[in-house]
């Protein structure tokens, strides 16, 4: 680990992960390489019972908003992640992903909030879009409407679909 980089796992908070394709080249420019990457979060998401608050999948980048899964650190999750998406997409490349990612802890509603909307606007302050909604990669459609997409998105829809919490009274 290089000089003065610090992460914080199992520290009950989100996590602000960042990460690169290969020298930052567009390998997720394709709709096809995307579909792909989302299907592998999901399973990967799901098997660990990690819960994806955000995403977005740019040409050269990924963003996303995770809690800490469980059973395993997020490293491991994001090391299973990127092992599986790179074996599948990297083609006749010899390395699909940069090894390193950035990770920054997130506490507290205002700042979850913040996080989720940089993500989300990302493809607006690059040029791709003029509108987040317009962004197909990305959970701002399910913040917008609700409906499921791929990727099962942590949300107040989503939270109401497992139904009230039942609350256990102490005697």
């Amino acid at each position: 680990m290089p000089y003065g980089l610090k992460r914080f796992q199992k520290a009950e908070a989100l996590h602000f992960i960042t990460f690169s394709c290969f020298h930052r080249l567009p390998f997720l420019e394709a709709p096809a390489t995307k579909e792909t990457f989302e299907l592998v979060l999901e399973e990967t998401r799901s098997r660990h019972r990690a819960r994806v608050y955000a995403y977005v999948l740019m040409p050269e980048h990924i963003h996303l908003l995770i809690n800490e899964p469980p059973l395993i650190l997020v490293a491991q999750f994001l090391k299973a992640l990127k092992q599986i998406t790179s074996r599948k997409l990297r083609d006749e490349r010899r390395q699909f992903r940069q090894d390193r990612y950035f990770d920054a802890n997130i506490y507290g509603e205002t700042a979850r909030s913040e996080v989720i909307r940089y993500i989300h606007r990302n493809p607006v302050k690059r040029g791709l879009v003029a509108s987040p909604e317009q962004y197909r990669w990305s959970s701002f459609n399910h913040y917008a409407t609700g409906i499921r997409g791929v990727i099962e998105i942590e949300s107040e829809w989503t939270a109401r679909t497992r139904g009230p919490l039942i609350a256990i009274k102490s005697r």
